[in-house]
């Protein structure tokens, strides 16, 4: 019996075809394609900040034993010196991916002495803002380009929320998979090149996580309490903890709040557009070309010195914050943006994963689990385009759980309608409980559909979740946000120096490190042409008219 075909999807309404879901696991179920579920990819990128014994961001150059930042494969700096950011390979098992995050952190406490890694997303405590250093890549123009897009950041949007961390979770379904689902599609969807209709399909996962990852915020949201020196002194709606902390009551993720990755005046008006790659790539090139009047009256250069790369509404596409993006791994010297409009969507970055404070390595196998539940629910599902309406609805629902998901009888929108936050909550995962048993029956276990129920027992007792945990935490020993990280930074640091690495992996690290190094010395003694010539070839791209 062959597999039924997928409806056509409605994109001028947002009514909901419940048969899609069910087709495309049907499809993935039978025997022929089984496999290649567990064939998808799995890679995370975390950061986390360097901190003294005390618990004061490190002022320390990113240490030299760990290698290049600029040409490290695993080990870089994000925004500062001290904004460590740990990149693993790429793993179809989730959990191969856990471990070796795992062995990365236990190399980098092998070479950072007595500091520390702050677990947590919400930044400790921080110096004048004047102090806190960018991150520094060499001589090379390219490690130049990389300092001074900082700079702009600076400029832009004050060091200090820069020094916010996450967990990034990138995300890929076997590309034989999408294949056979663009098969099963109507006749007239045949024709789509297969290039296009994987583009096409991740686009319909990123709207459909729009929709939906207001669900990860209550579920995973670990920031809701902050500490005071982080608002600088404005105006703000938090409320008192002693002396030192701040905090919201209900809330989940103050990091993912307007406090923390919140669209500036120059972002506030960009839309990127959703409907397909085209029109995506094109929203986002207009924004790199597009001037900006108050970037402009900065200009470029301060006493000789570069500041910002340009004055555009954004330097380059990554400057644009997102809680996901597509992807495509860009070749050497190319743009992002080119490499997706040339080449298509390869997989999926999400980036609103608070660091879990009571994870050594910032992230759950449970957690790492229910994501890949809640993604190929995203993929698979229909995904009626995003009207501007639609868009400002979803981006409203993730900010209010976001800042107050705890709240009992939190309503949001649904479709423009109102609806108890946690009866859709339920409605999402009785969707997702057959794509969980689907990938249990192919791996032979029940880790998915577990992961799923623990996390559904979170909707009807909040206090399960890591942001009221977190906020406990603090009332019942009555310490700062800081004093309770910094413990928590220090109980987690023991464990990795009790674990130092085998030998023979100790020295493999050290090796990659002198090379990247290495590399790094080849590129500054090597490169030709002066930054100023550089950075305006830089400067010209233009997708070849794609965002005029």
């Amino acid at each position: 019996m062959s597999a039924p075909a997928f409806a056509v999807p409605d994109t001028t309404t947002n009514r909901e075809h419940p048969g899609r879901l069910a087709a495309g696991l049907a499809l993935l179920g039978a025997q022929a394609n089984r496999s290649l579920l567990t064939q998808g990819l799995h890679g995370i990128e975390k950061e986390s900040l360097r901190v003294s014994p005390d618990g004061a961001l490190a002022l320390t150059p990113h240490p030299a034993s760990l290698g290049s930042a600029l040409t490290h494969d695993a080990l870089t700096t994000d925004y500062s010196e001290a904004l460590l950011e740990f990149i693993t390979g790429v793993h179809t098992e989730g959990a191969d991916t856990l471990d070796e995050l795992d062995t990365l952190h236990r190399f980098v406490y092998s070479k950072i002495g007595d500091e520390l890694i702050w677990n947590q997303s919400m930044p400790c405590v921080l110096p004048a803002e004047a102090d806190i250093p960018i991150a520094y890549y060499g001589t090379s123009n390219i490690g130049r380009l990389k300092h001074v897009y900082r700079e702009g950041l600076a400029i832009r949007y004050g060091k200090t929320m820069q020094c916010i961390a996450g967990v990034h979770f990138n995300w890929s379904l076997n590309e034989t998979l999408w294949q056979r689902l663009r098969e099963a599609e109507p006749e007239h969807a045949r024709g789509v090149s297969m290039q296009d209709y994987q583009s096409d399909r991740y686009f319909a996962l990123i709207r459909n996580f729009r929709r939906f990852s207001w669900l990860l915020m209550y579920l995973f949201g670990a920031s809701p309490a902050l500490d005071a020196g982080f608002v600088r002194g404005a105006a703000h709606t938090l409320e008192a903890f002693g002396d030192h902390t701040l905090y919201l009551p209900y809330a989940t993720s103050l990091r993912m709040s307007d406090l923390g990755y919140h669209n500036t005046s120059a972002q506030a008006d960009l839309l990127p557009n959703y409907d397909d790659l085209a029109s995506y790539v094109s929203s986002l090139a207009r924004a790199v070309s597009q001037p900006y009047p108050p970037y402009e009256a900065i200009g470029t250069k301060r006493r000789g010195e570069w500041v910002q790369i340009n004055t555009n509404v954004l330097q380059i596409e990554n400057e644009f914050y997102s809680s996901i993006r597509p992807k495509r791994v860009a070749r050497s010297g190319e743009r992002a943006l080119a490499a997706l409009a040339e080449r298509g969507v390869q997989y999926v970055e999400v980036r609103c994963l608070d660091i879990d404070p009571s994870e050594p390595i910032g992230i759950a196998e449970s957690t790492v689990r229910f994501i890949d539940v809640f993604l190929l629910m995203c993929a698979l599902d229909d995904s009626p385009r995003l009207s501007a309406e639609g868009f400002a609805e979803s981006s409203d629902n993730f900010g209010r759980v976001s800042r107050e998901g705890r709240r009992p009888g939190l309503v949001l929108q649904r479709e423009g309608s109102a609806i108890a936050m946690r009866d859709w909550a339920h409605v999402l995962f009785d969707r997702m409980t057959a794509a969980a048993d689907l990938l249990d029956a192919v791996r032979g276990d029940d880790v998915h559909r577990s992961a799923l129920d623990a996390e559904r027992l979170k909707l009807d007792d909040a206090s399960r979740t890591p942001s009221a945990r977190a906020l406990a935490a603090l009332f019942d020993q009555n310490v700062s946000f800081a004093e309770f990280n910094l413990a928590q930074s220090r109980r987690i640091a023991e464990g990795f120096r009790a674990r130092p690495l085998p030998a023979d992996l100790q020295q493999i690290f050290e090796s990659l490190a002198r090379e990247s190094l290495e590399r790094q010395a080849a590129l500054e003694r090597e490169q030709h042409g002066d930054f100023d010539t550089f950075l305006a070839a830089y400067r010209a791209f233009t997708l070849d008219g794609i965002g005029s």
